[in-house]
């Protein structure tokens, strides 16, 4: 993964509490997908600003997406 580990935790961080009030199989009973969740915490979790200025500068969707498919525990 080529996300800082900083980085990493900091987005984990943010996310982990949004992942308890909005459940992945919320999302699949609607008929979205898990990436669809993986960013949609993202976003709920106000990372958009921190995305754009820290992790892009270094890394890509690709990279970006990987740290949130385990963060979220997704495919």
């Amino acid at each position: 993964m080529k996300i800082k580990t900083a980085h990493y935790e900091y987005m984990k961080g943010k996310i982990l509490p949004i992942m308890v009030e909005i459940s992945l199989s919320e999302y699949q009973d609607a008929g979205l997908s898990e990436k669809r969740y993986r960013w949609d915490m993202s976003y709920k979790a106000g990372l958009t600003t921190f995305i754009c200025d820290e992790i892009y500068p270094y890394a890509n969707d690709n990279h970006i997406d990987t740290a949130l498919r385990k963060i979220t525990n997704t495919k």
